[in-house]
C-alpha cells in the first residue's frame, strides 16, 4: 500500500473543514503522535517518531535577544530564527562527511533518549539502536523506547514518509529553495507550477521535520531542510535552552496557534555559539502521564548486516 498516496488522497472531494472541525483534527492527530512509543500507522508500516510540526502560515518568524556569555555584563545580541538555521546548514555544510551506502546495506543509528514526568520524578534514560535498509529489500530492525521490533521488507510500489530508500532520499532537491515544492508535489497536491498556499505550509513542515528525524541523509539535504525551514512562517526561537548534556543553547520551535493552548511541545536545540544542531526537547503521554523527553543522535553509519555497528 502506498502510504504517500494515501496522504495526498486524504481529503480528496471531501467538503471543507469548519475552523472547530480542522482544529480537533489537528489536535487528534498531534495526540495521536504522542501516545505510547509515538508509533502512528498509515496503512500497515508503522512511522516511528515522525516529527509533526503544524506551523500557521499567518504568524510572523520571532526575533529574540540572547545574552553572550562574555563577561560580569554580557552584550545582547539579536538573533531570528532564519540566523539560526542557516547557521546550522553552514555547520552541517563543514562538519558533513558524505556517504554512499549500496543498496544491500543497512544504515545503523544510534540514539539516546531521555523522559521525566512533569511535575517530577524519577528520569528514565533508553538507548534505540536500529538497522534500516537501505533499499527496503531487506528486514529491519527498529528499535523505540528500548523495544525492538523487525520490520518487514517493502512490498512492490510501498511508500512512507520519511523515506527509507536512499534512492526515494536521493531524489529530493538540495536547494532550500525547491525542496518545499518537492514535498508539497510529494506529500500533497503535485502542482509544480503554482507557489505555496498557506495552507499548504503545515503539510511542508511536515515533512522537513521528519526528514530531520534521519540519522544519515545524501550529501547537503540536511543542510537544505535547515534553510528551507528558514522559510516557513510561523517559528519562534527560544534562548536560554539547554541540551540533554546541559550545554547552552537556543530553541527553534514550531507553534499552530489553530491547536488547543497552541501545540508546538516539540523544539529543537541549537548550539548558542556555533548553531550546531544538539537535539530536540519534546512531550509524550501515557497512562495520564506526561513525559517531558529529550533525543539526540550518538552514532551513526553504515553497514553491511544487521546488528554489525560502524
Amino acid at each position: 500500500m502506498n502510504e504517500l498516496k494515501l496522504l495526498r488522497e486524504w481529503d480528496a472531494g471531501a467538503p471543507a473543514l469548519t475552523d472547530a472541525a480542522r482544529t480537533r483534527a489537528r489536535f487528534r492527530l498531534h495526540q495521536a503522535m504522542r501516545e505510547p512509543g509515538a508509533v502512528t500507522t498509515i496503512g500497515r508500516r508503522p512511522l516511528l517518531r515522525v516529527a509533526v510540526a503544524a506551523v500557521a502560515a499567518a504568524t510572523v518568524t520571532a526575533t529574540v535577544v540572547v545574552a553572550q556569555n562574555t563577561g560580569a555584563s554580557p552584550p545582547t545580541q539579536t538573533v531570528s530564527a532564519a540566523t539560526v538555521l542557516r547557521g546550522a546548514a553552514a555547520e552541517e555544510r563543514r562538519l558533513e562527511k558524505p556517504i554512499a551506502p549500496r543498496d544491500d546495506q543497512f544504515i545503523y543509528s544510534k540514539e539516546i533518549i531521555k523522559e521525566t514526568p512533569v511535575g517530577g520524578g524519577r528520569t528514565k534514560t533508553y538507548v534505540d539502536e536500529s538497522w534500516s535498509s537501505v533499499d527496503g529489500s531487506k528486514k529491519s530492525y527498529l528499535s523505540e523506547l528500548g523495544d525492538g521490533v523487525w520490520d518487514p521488507p517493502f512490498e512492490p510500489g510501498e511508500s512512507i514518509w520519511p523515506p527509507n530508500r536512499w534512492s526515494e532520499l536521493k531524489q529530493l532537491p538540495t536547494d532550500p529553495v525547491k525542496l518545499p515544492f518537492a514535498l508539497r508535489n510529494l506529500l500533497g497536491n503535485p502542482e509544480p507550477d503554482r507557489p505555496l498556499r498557506a495552507s499548504e505550509w503545515p503539510l511542508v513542515q511536515f515533512g522537513l521535520s521528519g526528514l530531520l528525524r534521519k540519522p544519515v541523509l545524501p550529501k547537503g539535504l540536511r543542510a537544505a531542510t535547515f534553510e528551507a525551514l528558514a522559510t516557513v512562517p510561523g517559528i519562534k526561537v527560544l534562548p536560554g535552552r539547554t541540551d540533554a548534556a546541559g550545554r547552552p543553547g537556543v530553541g527553534i520551535q514550531y507553534v499552530d496557534p489553530n491547536m488547543p493552548r497552541g501545540g508546538g511541545a516539540q523544539v529543537l536545540v541549537f548550539d548558542a555559539k556555533t548553531y550546531q544542531y544538539l537535539g530536540m526537547r519534546d512531550q509524550r503521554t501515557e497512562g495520564g502521564t506526561t513525559y517531558e523527553q529529550w533525543s539526540y543522535l550518538v552514532a551513526h553509519g553504515v553497514v553491511d548486516r544487521v546488528m554489525q555497528r560502524p
